[in-house]
C-alpha cells in the first residue's frame, strides 16, 4: 500500500466527520463532568449530614451503599438492551433522574429520604455511564485508550470538584443549597440531547464476529481472563472507597484539620486521579493494556503500606501518587474488557461501570463498620493490602501480542 492510501484513510482535521466526531467526543466528556459533580456532592457533605442527623459511620456507609448499589445493579442491564436497540433520548433521562436526585437531598428531613435521594442520583448514574461510554468509543476515530481516557477524565474532574462545591458552598449555606445545582443536571440535558441526536444518526454497527486478525480466545480463558478483571475492580474500588467516603474523616480525627481543609486535600487526591485517569488510556494504546494494569494496581502497594504510618505532609504526598498510578488502571481494564468481548460494548461498559460502583458502595457499607468498631485508622491498615491483588494481572493473557502473532 503506498503512503497517500494510507493517509486518506487517516481521518483528518479538515474532514467535517471526523470534526464533528470529535466533538460529540469533547460535548460527552463535559457531561462526564457534570454527571460527576453532582455525583460527587453526596459523599462530599457526609460531615454535614453526619452532624445534622447524627449518623454512624455505618449509617454513612449505607449510604453510599444505597447510590452505589442503584448505580451498579442497573447498568449491565441497560447496557446489554441498548446493545441491540439504540436508545438516544435515554442520554437526558439519566439527568433528570440526577436532577431529582439532587432535589430529595436538598429537602430531605430524616434519613430514608437521604436514602431515597442517594437511590435516585444512582439511577441517573446508571442509564448515563452505558450509554455514553458506547459514544465515547463510537466518535473515538479507532484511539480506544485516548478516547475512554479522555472521557473518563471528564468523570473524575467532576468527582474532584464535588468537595470544593461542597466546602465553600454546600457547608456555609446549608442543605438546600444542593437544589442550585439542579442547574448543572438542566445544563447536561440540553447537551445530551445535541449528543443524542448526532447518535441517531450514526449507522447502526453490527455485531462484530471475531476474525483470522484478531485475539481468538476459548470461552473458558475469556471467563478466567473476566474473573480476573472483575477482582482487579474489587481491589480498586474497594480501596478507593476509603477514600472518597472516610478520607476527610480520617484527616480531621488523626491531623485535626477543619473539615474545609480536609476537603480540599481530598480535592487534591480526586485531582491526582482525574489526572492518572487520563495517563493509563494513550499509554496503554502505546505499550498495551496489559502492562498499564500490571503497574497501576500492584503498582500501588509500597505506597499503600507506608499510607498509614506517616505524618500529615506525606499523607498528603502519598495519597497523590496513589491516586495517580491507581487511576490509570480502569480505562486499560474497560478497553482490555471490550477487546475479550467484541460487538459488546454497551454490556462491557454497564458490567464494569456497574462493578465500579457496585464495588465502591460495597466498600463504603462494609468500611464504615470497620470504622464503627475499630476506629477510623482501622480502615487505612487494612486497605493498605488491597492492592497486592494486583499479582493477578499475571493469569491475563496478552491480546496486543495475540493480534501481532
Amino acid at each position: 500500500m503506498n503512503r497517500s492510501a494510507v493517509v486518506a484513510d487517516r481521518p483528518t482535521s479538515a474532514d467535517p466527520a471526523a470534526r464533528a466526531a470529535f466533538a460529540v467526543l469533547l460535548i460527552i466528556t463535559l457531561c462526564h463532568l457534570l454527571n460527576d459533580s453532582m455525583q460527587a456532592l453526596l459523599p462530599a457533605i457526609y460531615p454535614l449530614l453526619k452532624r445534622g442527623f447524627g449518623l454512624s459511620f455505618g449509617q454513612i456507609g449505607l449510604l453510599t451503599f444505597t447510590y452505589q448499589a442503584t448505580a451498579s445493579l442497573l447498568q449491565p442491564l441497560i447496557g446489554q438492551y441498548t446493545d441491540r436497540r439504540k436508545l438516544p433520548w435515554s442520554l437526558s433521562v439519566g439527568m433528570v433522574f440526577s436532577l431529582l436526585g439532587l432535589l430529595g437531598l436538598s429537602v430531605a428531613h430524616s434519613y430514608p429520604h437521604l436514602l431515597m435521594g442517594a437511590a435516585l442520583l444512582g439511577v441517573g448514574s446508571s442509564i448515563f455511564h452505558p450509554e455514553s461510554s458506547r459514544i465515547a468509543r463510537l466518535s473515538s476515530g479507532g484511539r480506544h485508550g485516548f478516547a475512554q481516557s479522555l472521557f473518563q477524565v471528564g468523570g473524575n474532574l467532576g468527582t474532584s470538584f464535588g468537595p470544593l462545591l461542597a466546602a465553600f458552598i454546600v457547608l456555609p449555606l446549608g442543605q438546600r443549597s444542593l437544589g442550585w445545582f439542579c442547574l448543572l443536571a438542566l445544563v447536561g440535558a440540553a447537551l445530551q440531547a445535541h449528543v443524542g441526536r448526532w447518535y441517531a444518526a450514526q449507522p447502526a454497527a453490527a455485531p462484530r464476529a471475531r476474525h483470522a486478525g484478531g485475539p481468538t480466545l476459548g470461552r473458558g480463558r475469556v471467563a478466567g481472563a473476566l474473573a480476573v478483571l472483575i477482582a482487579l475492580v474489587f481491589s480498586k474500588y474497594f480501596y478507593l472507597a476509603s477514600f472518597s467516603s472516610y478520607y476527610i474523616f480520617y484527616l480531621i480525627h488523626r491531623f485535626g484539620l477543619s473539615t474545609v481543609a480536609a476537603q480540599t486535600d481530598l480535592f487534591v487526591f480526586l485531582g491526582a486521579v482525574a489526572a492518572g485517569t487520563f495517563i493509563g488510556g494513550p499509554v496503554g494504546d502505546r505499550i498495551g493494556r496489559k502492562q498499564v494494569i500490571w503497574v497501576s494496581i500492584l503498582g500501588v502497594l509500597p505506597f499503600s503500606l507506608a499510607l498509614p504510618h506517616v505524618g500529615l505532609g506525606w499523607t498528603i504526598a502519598l495519597s497523590v501518587v496513589i491516586g495517580l498510578v491507581l487511576s490509570s488502571a480502569f480505562s486499560a481494564i474497560l478497553v482490555y474488557a471490550t477487546e475479550l468481548l467484541p460487538g459488546r460494548v454497551g454490556m462491557v461498559a454497564g458490567l464494569f461501570f456497574g462493578l465500579s460502583f457496585g464495588m465502591g458502595g460495597l466498600g463504603a457499607a462494609v468500611l464504615g463498620l470497620l470504622a464503627d468498631a475499630r476506629g477510623i485508622d482501622a480502615v487505612y491498615g487494612v486497605c493498605a493490602f488491597l492492592p497486592a491483588l494486583g499479582i493477578l494481572t499475571a493469569l491475563l493473557p496478552d491480546l496486543d501480542r495475540r493480534a501481532a502473532a
